[in-house]
């Protein structure tokens, strides 16, 4: 999660959609992983803003969290697509992975111990360089 909140204080906004995974920090849920589904974790809009909202299946007692109290947790394919024609390459790099971009004409590399956490890596230089 630690990437995930990087990514959002880097400019990373989230437009929820169904199978996306998020977590809800400070609230005694950080080891929790949620995901958006029909049946029982779903986004509405309301005139105050968007919340996410848990349809009485959990065991404990949450009506809904505002969404800018949560943090996405983007998949590999989602982080993939957000790097758009910058991405070069996924490869193996020892015990972990390595994504290689091409940014003003120049390959750059970011490792990771899983490929998400690599992906996620060269996401991050990219917000930060477009200062977002």
């Amino acid at each position: 999660m630690h990437m995930a909140r990087q990514l959002k204080a880097a400019g990373l906004t989230w437009k929820p959609r169904l199978g996306d995974r998020f977590a809800i920090p400070d609230r005694d849920l950080d080891d929790e992983m949620f995901v958006l589904s029909n049946m029982t974790i779903q986004v509405h809009d309301r005139p105050e803003g968007r919340i996410i909202g848990f349809n009485g299946t959990t065991e404990w007692a949450l009506d809904d969290v505002e969404l800018d109290e949560t943090v996405w947790l983007p998949r590999e394919d989602q982080l993939r697509e957000l790097l758009g024609g910058t991405f070069h390459a996924l490869d193996r790099a020892g015990a972990g992975y390595r994504v290689r971009i091409v940014l003003l004409g120049e390959t750059l590399a970011f490792p990771g111990s899983s490929a998400e956490e690599a992906y996620a890596a060269a996401l991050l230089h990219l917000l930060e360089a477009a200062g977002l």
